[in-house]
């Protein structure tokens, strides 16, 4: 046990010894005058001579004064006598002395006595004694009282800590800083609220900064994690720095993703190293990380090992994730295994996923099904797969529901398709937008032609009036355009040049035509047929003929005809005769026919 009470002041009278910080020679000067005034018969001096001696740890110099002065009733030597006798493995005699100052009056004694029995499992001895102590304004009692109040789910813990904590206990403060906390987490996962600002975060703050600025370690890692937060991120940095520096390995992982962040890999890796030196094994994952893209796969693995070491079941997830890359499929299904079981449910997921391409379905679905009901999102949206593939489509939309209900994108779009289907446009709008929102190009490009057909019909303008705003679904096929979405570069011409804008046309057109659409291809031969250009014209027609377009074959036909190129002309009417559609067929039959008898005759 450590000392009883504040270490600058072994009593509680307030007869204070020198401190530490008082040089060498004032302290023998002081020593010396309370010597011979202990020699002389005075009391007081008898127990402060005791006390400097036991602080400097010369109990057997110690002991005679604290028993001389304990025996003329001096309560403050009882209580030092205590601590001496516990220092020497005499716990009960020591119990003893610290019971008759306690009972004289001494908060100090009354902690040092709660402690001794809470530590032999006497707990109701050991609250009263702590409670005697705690009442008495002891910091000390009101923290022990605190801890064994919590240990026995008392709700009355709580006031004794914050009690400890006011007084400036480090520990009593960090304490109630973490239940404040949890409190406000808990709070903030039952409103769907992101703490930011709510009053419990705000006195745990408090209470993390009294305590981070005390020399409390972890308090300035929880201090640094809340800033970051927030995105005071200056200020978390260094928080984390104090706390690293004082010896804290998550502090130093924290701080090292912090500086990857703001592009110092190299110091990130620096204090990465340090906290995998000491056994985060987080810290070790980021290292193996690291140098998994530099492409230094044996020390990735071996930092990833040395997670997996530590206890971090992430390692062994990532060990599968780096022989899947590197096509030993063996290992990594090894590995996603060893994670799997033990509950990471992404490795589940890619256990998985590893199965179902070795078309073992039947091994698959379980381990995507425990992924899914871990809150594995990707596995919920990968079961969609599964049953779509079955034909199994209700079974096969729950999934995706679920899915895009956690945010998936391509999950929300699946849901939209089959709302559409169902001819719930209400329904398939709103997940169209959660889709379209989450950057699939497909969604904005579906959500467009919805509300395309929703709207009426454009009023006629006067030559010469400028052209009306672009309405939401002309934003939604930009945006599925920008994307690369070909249907919707089509379109987006196509709308361009209703406006009359033929540069902009001709440039979604192209940009469709050179990304493999016939319809952009079919469409720009046409723009620039128009605009005199027909050879190059014909060049576009060609590309989007030989891509399956009827239409295109039998504009080259007439191309090739007028020019006199009848068999050319012949061949590419053949052509449109069998891709269609229907009155392209007919047209382009009569007009292989002719050019038939052109050339019998």
């Amino acid at each position: 046990m450590d000392v009883m009470g504040d270490k600058a002041a072994l009593f509680e009278t307030g007869r204070n010894v020198q401190s530490a910080g008082q040089d060498e020679a004032g302290e023998a000067a002081e020593e010396a005058r309370r010597r011979l005034a202990a020699e002389a018969g005075d009391i007081e001096a008898m127990s402060v001579l005791g006390a400097m001696l036991l602080r400097r740890g010369d109990l057997d110099a110690a002991e005679p004064q604290l028993r001389a002065a304990t025996a003329a009733g001096d309560r403050a030597a009882a209580n030092n006598l205590g601590v001496l006798l516990h220092q020497r493995g005499y716990a009960e005699e020591a119990a003893g002395w610290w019971r008759i100052a306690a009972v004289a009056g001494s908060a100090a004694a009354a902690h040092a006595l709660g402690r001794h029995h809470r530590e032999r499992g006497d707990e109701p001895a050991a609250e009263y004694w702590l409670r005697q102590s705690a009442e008495q304004g002891h910091t000390l009692g009101a923290y022990a009282l605190a801890d064994l109040l919590e240990h026995r789910g008392d709700d009355t813990a709580g006031q004794w800590m914050r009690s400890a904590a006011e007084r400036g206990h480090r520990e009593a403060a960090y304490r109630l800083a973490r239940s404040l906390d949890r409190r406000a987490l808990e709070e903030r996962e039952s409103s769907g609220d992101n703490g930011v600002g709510t009053p419990g975060l705000d006195e745990a703050e408090q209470w993390y900064r009294q305590a981070a600025a005390r020399g409390h370690r972890r308090a300035a890692l929880h201090l640094g994690a809340i800033l970051e937060q927030r995105g005071d991120l200056k200020e978390a940095g260094r928080w984390y720095l104090t706390s690293a520096k004082d010896g804290e390995p998550r502090a130093a992982c924290a701080l090292g993703f912090l500086l990857r962040d703001a592009g110092d890999t190299g110091s990130a890796a620096v204090w990465w190293l340090r906290a995998a030196q000491e056994g985060d094994g987080n810290a070790a994952n980021a290292l193996g990380a690291l140098h998994a893209e530099r492409g230094e796969t044996q020390t990735a693995e071996r930092w990833y090992r040395a997670a997996l070491d530590a206890g971090d079941v992430n390692g062994a997830y990532n060990l599968g994730l780096l022989c899947a890359e590197q096509q030993r499929t063996a290992q990594a299904e090894q590995w996603y295994r060893r994670a799997a079981y033990a509950g990471h449910r992404e490795a589940a997921n890619a256990l998985a996923v590893l199965l179902l391409q070795g078309e073992d379905e039947t091994g698959a679905e379980p381990w995507f099904s425990k992924a899914a009901e871990a809150g594995s999102v990707d596995a919920a949206f990968n079961l969609g797969i599964l049953y779509a593939g079955r034909g199994e489509d209700e079974a096969a939309l729950g999934w995706y529901e679920r899915a895009a209900a956690a945010g998936h994108t391509e999950a929300a779009l699946q849901v939209g398709i089959a709302r559409l289907r169902e001819g719930d446009e209400r329904a398939a709008e709103r997940h169209l937008r959660c889709a379209a929102g989450g950057g699939s190009a497909e969604a904005a490009y579906r959500l467009a032609t919805l509300l395309d057909a929703r709207r009426p019909p454009a009023p006629a303008h006067e030559l010469g009036e400028p052209s009306h705003e672009k309405s939401e679904c002309e934003e939604w096929y930009e945006r599925a355009a920008h994307q690369g979405h070909r249907r919707a570069q089509v379109r987006v011409g196509m709308l361009a040049a209703a406006r009359g804008d033929v540069v902009e046309a001709a440039r979604w057109y192209r940009e469709a035509a050179e990304g493999g659409s016939r319809n952009g291809a079919f469409n720009l031969g046409l723009l620039l047929a128009r605009e005199g250009s027909e050879p190059e014209a014909a060049l576009w027609w060609t590309r989007a003929a030989d891509a399956g377009h009827g239409r295109a074959a039998l504009r080259l036909a007439l191309v090739y005809t007028r020019r006199g190129e009848l068999a050319e002309g012949q061949r590419w009417a053949e052509r449109a005769v069998t891709l269609g559609p229907g009155e392209v067929s007919e047209r382009a039959a009569r007009l292989r026919d002719a050019l038939r008898q052109e050339l019998s005759a």
